[in-house]
Order: structure tokens, then sequence, then C-alpha cells
């Protein structure tokens, strides 16, 4: 089919020449023959007159016009994708379909969890891939590998992508059971004298949310430990005096199950708001909008049930 006497059948094969920017790792993920992909790239030299992908040394460089070209072929070809992926008469429980989510530790534990479980019960289709943010979260949909993404309003508001709040929580510290307070509470310089065991957020590697915080009232914690997902928070806390800064659902849940417990934290700070966003090209798909109202239905009981 041809569009303005381009080949159409020709986007899907300039889209992988443009990742690989190889003919040979082109034509594998084709799966086309290498000569069948080289007269590909011909025919597309010959359309924009532009070499788009030329020799440097051993390897091949994009050119200007095809550094340009990589994301509105994305982008059409991800439209395209999402179009014809929408089915007319919309059934979850006769979908198979795997959704791919960037969320915190903290979100999958609180709020993803119960998802999965509701999902198994009305689309057992639905298959979750969770993974954690990424360090770059305003480029994340431009690639079109994730579906749906779970993220404070602070960053999200940074992302041009519909978006709607799903829930709020207040920070906690948490502590071995057994540890004795001087006054019956922590108190601010409690908090800044303890060693603290911090979790890293994402591929960004930055410290906690809180922290963000901080440096205004000119303090810093004593950070003793740092980890990189917040279940394993309570195995670093019993016996020690160390403290951890987390949400309130969080630590409730943790508190059930280990010996630790938690107090109010001792000064104030803002309360985490976490935002659902998803590209603008799935907002109609059916499967997605289910999705969506799944992650909603689910955060508005985790708020009845506090």
């Amino acid at each position: 089919m041809r569009l303005d006497r381009f080949d159409l059948n020709l986007l899907v094969a300039l889209d992988v020449l443009l990742d690989e920017r190889n003919v040979t790792r082109a034509a594998d993920r084709l799966r086309l023959g290498q000569s069948a992909t080289s007269a590909a790239l011909a025919r597309l030299r010959e359309f924009f007159a532009d070499e788009l992908l030329t020799p440097v040394g051993r390897q091949f460089e994009l050119t200007p016009l095809a550094q340009a070209l990589i994301e509105p072929v994305k982008d059409t070809l991800i439209r395209a994708r999402a179009a014809i992926s929408t089915k007319p008469d919309f059934d979850p429980a006769k979908v198979n379909r795997t959704f791919r989510i960037c969320a915190s530790d903290y979100v999958t534990y609180v709020l993803v969890s119960r998802v999965a479980i509701e999902l198994a019960r009305r689309a057992a289709g639905f298959q979750l891939e969770i993974s954690h943010l990424p360090k770059h979260v305003e480029q994340v949909f431009q690639l079109g590998d994730i579906d749906l993404m779970i993220l404070p309003e602070l960053y999200a508001s940074r992302i041009p992508h519909p978006q709607m709040h799903l829930l709020s929580d207040d920070h906690v510290c948490l502590m071995d059971q057994a540890r004795k307070l001087r006054r019956g509470r922590l108190t601010e310089d409690d908090y800044f004298a303890a060693g603290h065991v911090s979790v890293r957020l994402g591929e960004a590697g930055t410290h906690s949310f809180e922290e963000l915080f901080f440096p205004r009232a000119g303090r810093q914690r004593n950070v003793a430990a740092t980890v990189d997902s917040f279940c394993v928070l309570p195995k670093m806390l019993c016996g020690t005096d160390r403290i951890a800064t987390v949400h309130r659902l969080l630590a409730q849940d943790l508190a059930r199950h280990y010996a630790v417990k938690y107090v109010d934290f001792p000064f104030e700070i803002p309360k985490l708001k976490e935002s659902m966003i998803w590209p603008s090209f799935r907002d109609q798909d059916p499967s997605h909008r289910f999705l969506r109202g799944v992650f909603e239905e689910c955060a508005r009981q985790i708020a009845a049930d506090r």
C-alpha cells in the first residue's frame, strides 16, 4: 500500500533500521534475508534522497535526516498498532494481553498487588510486567515500550500525557519493635541523630522522596545503609537502633508481618501523591481503559480502608 508515493510496507523496516543501525541485525529482527533488508534500505534511500545510514569505520551512523525521522516513524507505528488492537465488542475476560507498567516498589506492594488479584478474578488474560521507574521519565512513552506509569505528582507534571491522581500517603518512621523512645515519641533531633536505612528510587538512584526537603532545613541524615527495595527494610532494622522513613500504608502492612513498629514523623513534609500516567495514543484503547479503571477502583478501596 502506498501513501503519497511512499510504500507503507517500508515503514516497519525503516523503524528497525533506525534502531539497529546495522543491516544484519535489522534483518534478524524483521525475519527477512539480508539481501531483502538491503533492498528495503536502498528503496528508502531513494525515496528520501538521503543515505540515512552512512558507514563510519566498521559501523553505520545515522544522517541528520535519519535522526529526525526516529521519533515520527516510531510514533506513527505505535499509533497504528494501537488502532488495529481496538476491538468493537470488548470483553475483558476474553482478552489475552501483556501490559508493561513502571512503578516503584512501594506502589507495587500497596496498589499493584491488589490490581493483580482483581485481574485474576475478572480478566485472567491480562498479564502485568512490572519494572522500576526509569531515569528519564519524561521520555518513557516515546519508544512505545511502556503502557502505564505510576509515579509522584512532582514528576508526573512534567509529562505531557493523560494522567490522574490515584492515592495519597503520609510519611512515618519505621523501627525495631523493641526500640524505646526517650520521650515516648521521635523528636526531630532523634531523627537526625539516628542511623538511617534509605531506599533508592528507580534507575536514577536517588534517595528517598523525603530527602528533597531536608536541605531547606540545613540538615542531612546519617545514612547507614542503602537498599533498592522497601520490602527488605524490616530485615535491615530488626535488632538495631536504625530507622527508615516510609509511607504509612506500607508501614502498616510491614508491622503486621515483622517485629517492627512505626511512629509519626517528627516534622511536617508534604504528603506523597501518586499519579497514573498513560500514553495519549492508548487513551481510547478498551483494554487499557479497563485496566486503568481497575487501578482506580483499587486505589479508592485503599482510601476507604484507611
